[in-house]
């Protein structure tokens, strides 16, 4: 198939490649410039416009914002190929998911939401877990072509939503994990346990799972280089937040871990990894200089 795809991060560009090792068309764009050599193989287009010249049309952009930008604000919908479907594969709000929704029907274009679980390390192994919402005829449409990119597709329903409210919960429970464990080490360590130690002992015991293996790991080796950026994660819990003003409840773990992510950005730690939080937490300080120094923590 002929691909389009806007948005050539570290998540964007590894799923980009994936297509192409699939056999596919990859035609790229991003609003930065991007060297041919770091995406083997994907043709870079002059124009976000020429990415929608394609029978699908993925998007991996940092936000509402920048979606509206890029792809609303140009009118690219209007110009686009007939029969085109849209995946939006970034972490939105549910507004404005439903915005999107109703502007592709408006325009005759399929609209998905595919929303992903995982790293840029997972992206480039082609191990992500994919979550989709969105009528059918428009999923089945894309269906082949997540089967490169993912461990698992997970069908949460035909209303876009739905799998846009399934990742904001993910994210939510990553974040109070990382606190979990953060709270783990203030007790642990006032009483002389070493962190390494004690993570053993939860993840041989009550909390086996990816999320705690990944992040007890960094909070271990106070290692905090971004695979998830700080800023990003405070986002997506003020995302969170508004569906919970949407649906008129109070949420106070969602509470807590946002006001711990506002905290670690405001003290200029936005760029490091959100498990940065865990940092100031077991310091017990305003987090403005992370524990240990960039080169440190790559060894």
């Amino acid at each position: 198939m002929q691909i389009g795809f806007i948005g050539l991060g570290s998540m964007g560009s590894a799923m980009a490649l994936n297509l192409v090792k699939a056999g596919h068309d990859v035609r790229a764009w991003n609003r930065s410039k991007v060297s041919p050599e770091a995406v083997p193989g994907v043709t870079l287009v002059e124009l976000a416009a020429d990415a929608f010249q394609a029978d699908v049309v993925f998007t991996m952009l940092s936000d509402d914002p920048a979606i509206r930008e890029v792809i609303l604000d140009a009118g690219l919908l209007a110009c686009a190929q007939p029969g085109l479907t849209h995946v939006v594969t970034s972490t939105i709000s549910i507004s404005f998911a439903r915005e999107l929704e109703l502007l592709h029907e408006q325009s005759g274009l399929g609209y998905v939401s595919a929303p992903v679980l995982g790293r840029p390390n997972v992206a480039a192994s082609g191990q992500l877990n994919i979550l989709v919402a969105g009528k059918d005829p428009a999923v089945a449409a894309i269906e082949p072509l997540l089967a490169p990119l993912s461990k698992k597709v997970w069908k949460m329903g035909e209303d876009p939503v739905q799998a846009n409210t399934a990742k904001l919960a993910c994210n939510m429970m990553i974040a109070m994990a990382i606190q979990a464990m953060a709270e783990g080490v203030v007790l642990t360590e006032s009483f002389g346990i070493d962190r390494s130690d004690f993570f053993e002992l939860i993840l041989g015991t009550l909390f086996a799972g990816r999320a705690y293996e990944t992040y007890s790991r960094q909070i271990a080796e106070k290692s905090f280089e971004p695979g998830f950026k700080a800023k990003l994660a405070l986002k997506d819990m003020r995302l969170a937040t508004e569906v919970t003003k949407e649906i008129g409840r109070t949420l106070p773990m969602l509470e807590a871990v946002r006001e711990g992510l506002d905290k670690a950005v405001s003290a200029g730690l936005g760029e490091m990894d959100w498990s940065i939080m865990a940092d100031m937490t077991v310091r017990g300080t305003d987090g403005s200089l992370p524990s240990i120094s960039k080169s440190e923590s790559k060894q």
